[in-house]
């Protein structure tokens, strides 16, 4: 029971600490970039996919680094969950399509997915080259 409380303390934290970097990354988008497009949602999201990807194929069992299991999650249900939003992605991309553009909701989705679905690609790419240098542990 109190290795349960533990893990759920931990990917409580990530999760908060994880939504409070999401919020300051768009503010800081949308400080530097506008609010035509939802450049900061795109952009957490694709550092969350390649971050989770990246972690998890480091720290999976015969990786570079050993991590305890509410580290993992921590790090991997709780930051990046808290970090990454699907539901605000789901509401702009509404709105886009809604509003006198359209096409700017699809290009949004695409670039989305596309960006998302790389980034976890090159972060796990990234993380197994990493687990295979010499001296698999430091």
């Amino acid at each position: 029971m109190a290795g349960r409380l533990r893990l759920y303390a931990a990917v409580a934290a990530g999760g908060a600490l994880g939504s409070v970097a999401r919020h300051l990354c768009s503010l800081g988008a949308l400080a530097l970039l506008g609010p035509a497009f939802p450049w900061g949602t795109l952009l957490v999201n694709t550092a969350g996919s390649f971050l989770i990807a990246f972690y998890a194929a480091l720290t999976e069992p015969g990786g570079r680094l050993f991590a305890a299991p509410a580290t993992r999650q921590f790090v991997m249900a709780g930051f990046c969950g808290g970090f990454t939003t699907f539901s605000i992605f789901s509401l702009e991309s509404v709105r886009l399509a809604s509003s006198a553009a359209p096409w700017l909701a699809g290009a949004y989705v695409l670039a989305s997915l596309v960006l998302w679905l790389a980034a976890a690609w090159l972060g796990h790419l990234l993380a197994q080259r990493l687990n295979r240098l010499r001296g698999m542990r430091p």
